[in-house]
């Protein structure tokens, strides 16, 4: 059964992402002409396509993928408002809760991507129309080297800020960089038993460039109550329930601020991030502890 559900959900994703990828590319490609209104209109109409894409998706994993959904904690949110959203990153399949449980509800999310991924076949085009931000991965070893790179993601986080001023938009940012893994939180020696640490980088750099814009931040927490899955598994429907705990709050004084000139500021919002995350990790542990009664 589950293999027939495999095959039945992957030809409804092709299919679905096959259609809408047509006008969002194209609306990619006007908005390369420079005159202004078309380049909004143009934005407004692929983020429409998107929505309309991710609505398709979400009724695909209702028909295809018996997964129960538990949200909690979503409530007072506007699709003419700016947010932060932050979420602890297991599997490719967090992306497709946080639309699922987004859509339609806050403005589309846009996703910081490695830049590796603009060469996913049809995906990274879409992501490319759609304004996500491509970053470049710099190790610390490329820094001594040339020191020049360690601006370059702050002036991408920049230019992509420019164009989130212009309407409404979710900025979504994995704050731990990569995926959990036993082996990262071993090599990492996290503190915290369900997290990496958080990186401060990323949002520091966003609430920099648009802190006064932000309206809130979203916090999301999920949970895979029988391990984290795959995306062959969550289409298969194996996935037989998912936790999700998000917590809306407005933006602190702590995360306003020049991350990269005031070493004080640095300090403190370093120190704020890690308390969410104190936070994240005894949201994990209820829910766990809920699971097992």
């Amino acid at each position: 059964m589950s293999v027939i559900r495999s095959v039945l959900s992957l030809i409804f994703y092709t299919l679905n992402t096959l259609i809408w990828f047509v006008p969002i590319f194209a609306c990619g490609l006007l908005k390369l002409i420079p005159f202004k209104p078309l380049q909004k209109l143009m934005s407004w109409t692929a983020k429409s396509c998107a929505t309309a894409w991710v609505s398709f998706n979400g009724l695909n994993q209702k028909l295809c993928t018996p997964t129960k959904l538990n949200v909690t904690g979503l409530e007072d949110v506007k699709l003419k408002d700016w947010y932060l959203v932050i979420a602890n990153h297991q599997s490719w399949v967090d992306i497709l809760v946080l639309q699922r449980v987004f859509n339609r509800k806050i403005p589309f999310l846009n996703f910081f991507l490695k830049k590796e991924l603009i060469y996913v076949p049809i995906l990274g085009l879409c992501w490319w129309a759609l304004d996500f931000p491509f970053m470049t991965r710099t190790s610390k070893s490329q820094l001594k080297k040339n020191p020049k790179l360690r601006g370059k993601d702050l002036e991408t986080t920049r230019k992509a800020c420019e164009k989130f001023k212009e309407m409404p938009v979710s900025v979504v940012n994995f704050v731990e960089g990569t995926r959990f893994t036993k082996q990262k939180h071993a090599r990492q020696s996290s503190p915290f038993p369900h997290l990496l640490k958080p990186k401060a980088g990323g949002i520091a750099f966003v609430m920099q460039a648009m802190g006064e814009q932000i309206s809130k931040v979203v916090n999301v927490t999920i949970h895979y109550p029988d391990g984290i899955p795959t995306f062959m598994d969550f289409a298969g429907g194996k996935v037989k329930q998912i936790n999700v705990h998000v917590d809306i709050r407005p933006v602190s004084k702590e995360l306003i601020g020049d991350y990269t000139g005031d070493s004080e500021f640095r300090v403190g919002f370093q120190s704020e991030l890690n308390r969410l995350w104190e936070e994240k990790e005894l949201t994990l542990q209820q829910l766990e502890q809920n699971h097992k009664q």
